[in-house]
């Protein structure tokens, strides 16, 4: 049976590093367009707030594009560290579309970054997963550090590996990969 073990530990587990959030996509033009590409890009926080706002209030968007740009939004939101108003932005799109993967894995983002609600993040990003997102190896990397904050250091470390398996050459969760040994022991039979 294998054992897992952290070789040393680290200074802030607060401080691992997140990767960047997954927009969703707005097929077409518009406003809603123009906020997947502010926060898939990383355009300016302030403009970019207010391509959002605008596409929101002014433009007729189907339930999916209304959710996504929420969660876009929430994504710039973040950024400029307005972690409770990006919150609230992932809540809406989960109102308005439950089963959108990316909405949930955002919000599980938001809430590690906002301390002490990893056990949440851990649950949000198991229902993100479930649902299938265009970029599960956010997921599972955040989901690592949410398991490795919470003492889950196997399930950290299963993460870890899934996420540079469902992205291949990303070089974040192979470095996380290094801290961790694995020591197998026989299993005693009585």
């Amino acid at each position: 049976m294998p054992r897992f073990l952290l070789p040393a530990m680290f200074a802030a587990a607060a401080a691992l590093a997140t990767p960047a959030a997954a927009a969703v996509t707005i097929l077409g033009g518009g406003l809603g367009r123009a906020c997947y590409e502010a926060a898939e890009f990383r355009r300016d926080t302030r403009a970019s707030l207010e391509l959002c706002s605008r596409a929101l209030a002014d433009e007729a968007l189907s339930r999916r594009d209304r959710a996504a740009t929420h969660v876009n939004r929430g994504i710039i939101r973040m950024r400029a560290r307005d972690l409770d108003a990006a919150l609230a932005d992932y809540e809406r799109a989960l109102e308005i579309l439950p089963e959108l993967g990316e909405a949930h894995i955002n919000r599980g983002i938001a809430l590690l970054h906002m301390g002490g609600r990893d056990a949440e993040a851990v649950e949000a990003f198991t229902r993100g997963l479930a649902l299938n997102p265009s970029r599960p190896e956010v997921a599972y990397y955040s989901r690592a550090v949410a398991n490795e904050l919470l003492g889950n250091v196997r399930a950290a470390y299963e993460d870890y590996q899934a996420a540079a398996v469902a992205r291949p050459g990303w070089e974040e969760p192979i470095e996380q990969l290094k801290r961790f040994s694995v020591e197998r022991r026989p299993v005693s039979r009585g």
